[in-house]
């Protein structure tokens, strides 16, 4: 004979199995409405480039209205396109080969050429873009929250009397001061660097190309020397 058992309560009488189904739709509820994409995996956290800056500085505070006067370059990105905040570590491109000026325009370096979807070209607008103190010899740290891997590490400094606050990047500004060979798999990759006979506002540009796929990053990070 089939026998019914009444159904399990909670202290105040809730039925657990409603009470379940409240607590599933609450969580859902809670989750960020803008979250990184999943195939995001990573970017310069020193010197901070832009997009990351962007995040840590106002991430947690984006209603402020004290970010147009304080961050004004993190406030037009925010104005153009919020993805280029909320999905600070997805700037990269697919099947380049390696061929980077082919695919990467000039004035278009700091958004990795993304003219289709224009998700980051506000990282290309010249102008006061916050700034992290540096010496002639630093140090690079590439942030890789999935694990990765890295083939290599490029790093790119501007050249002395390039002026970052009037000037979309060129590859014409850009001296190679470093190049590294493979890195396993790691939360960070950093590399030392030395860039003498600068002073003031410059960009550091590091391209990360990641070992799990055809996959390369491009970041632009804005430094004073």
């Amino acid at each position: 004979m089939l026998s019914l058992r009444p159904e399990r309560t909670d202290a105040h009488g809730w039925p657990l199995r409603a009470l379940l189904a409240v607590l599933a739709a609450a969580m859902l509820l809670a989750t960020p409405l803008f979250s990184p994409t999943a195939s995001a995996h990573g970017s310069t956290a020193d010197p901070v480039s832009r997009n990351y800056g962007c995040w840590q500085r106002w991430g947690s505070d984006f209603q402020n209205p004290a970010m147009e006067q304080q961050d004004p370059m993190c406030w037009q990105a925010w104005q153009h396109d919020t993805n280029a905040m909320w999905n600070w570590n997805g700037l990269y491109r697919e099947g380049t080969g390696g061929d980077f000026k082919a695919f990467i325009p000039d004035n278009q370096l700091c958004s990795a050429g993304h003219t289709g979807d224009g998700r980051y070209d506000s990282m290309d607008t010249p102008g006061p873009w916050k700034t992290s103190r540096i010496s002639s010899n630093f140090t690079v740290d590439v942030l890789d929250q999935a694990l990765h891997g890295a083939d290599y590490l490029q790093v790119y400094v501007t050249k002395q009397g390039y002026n970052a606050e009037t000037d979309a990047l060129d590859w014409g500004d850009l001296q190679q001061v470093a190049t590294t060979g493979r890195y396993a798999p790691a939360s960070h990759y950093t590399v030392g660097v030395s860039a003498p006979g600068r002073t003031g506002h410059h960009v550091v540009y590091t391209i990360w190309k990641a070992s799990h796929a055809d996959q390369i990053y491009f970041f632009c990070s804005d430094v004073t020397f």
